[in-house]
């Protein structure tokens, strides 16, 4: 099963490319090297693929790269489907899950946070001690990720300098701002998901190329 490492240095940054559709694009993704690859499973997104399809777009893939399932407030049932399915090496949560829950599973979790404001986020993270790694995007009221919309990485940069280490960077990120986003808050991995797509749930082959030396260039 591929490693989940804990912490990394700027050259050799974490990457994960989510909203994964199709088989050919999880294959360029890994082709050009990314560290992840998320497939969504939560039916409303633009993205998502269905439980029976997962075979068919990670098959070729899933020995090379970490995949990870990602829910909004799932049901239970629905999440120990994709973790017993056996395509999984993680799972990520984008909803008001608990630890709790997030942990119940027997795989390694990402949780991810939304960040509004300039809250202290300190103690939410506290909360998710568990967490292999923590995901920071924007806020929108209408969305759980895949927006285009960054925040201020400033937060992030705090964070960071405060001691942990298992921050990831998302939400409006794209070849043109990796870089900067990844020198000023220095995060252990950068997520994209909508900054090099076509279209929803297609990939563009040379914005992934561009985005990852970009991000391994910072």
């Amino acid at each position: 099963m591929p490693r989940f490492p804990a912490g990394r240095g700027m050259a050799d940054i974490w990457i994960k490319i989510c909203g994964i559709a199709r088989a050919e694009d999880a294959r360029a993704a890994v082709d050009l090297g990314a560290d992840a690859i998320g497939l969504v499973c939560y039916p409303p997104s633009s993205r998502y693929v269905p439980p029976g399809e997962l075979g068919a777009v990670l098959g070729a893939v899933k020995e090379e790269v970490e995949t990870h399932a990602l829910f909004v407030n799932p049901e239970l049932a629905d999440v120990r489907i994709a973790a017993d399915s056996g395509w999984f090496s993680g799972l990520q949560f984008h909803g008001d899950e608990s630890a709790a829950f997030c942990e119940s599973f027997g795989l390694p979790y990402m949780k991810a946070l939304r960040v509004r404001g300039d809250a202290d986020l300190r103690p939410l993270i506290a909360s998710f001690g568990s967490a292999r790694k923590i995901l920071l995007d924007a806020y929108d009221k209408s969305s759980f990720g895949g927006t285009g919309k960054s925040f201020n990485w400033d937060i992030a940069e705090r964070l960071v300098a405060s001691g942990i280490d298992n921050i990831v960077i998302a939400g409006g990120l794209h070849a043109g701002n990796v870089t900067l986003a990844i020198r000023r808050a220095r995060p252990c991995g950068v997520d994209v998901s909508s900054g090099v797509e076509a279209r929803p749930g297609v990939k563009d082959v040379d914005k992934l190329r561009e985005f990852m030396r970009e991000a391994r260039s910072a």
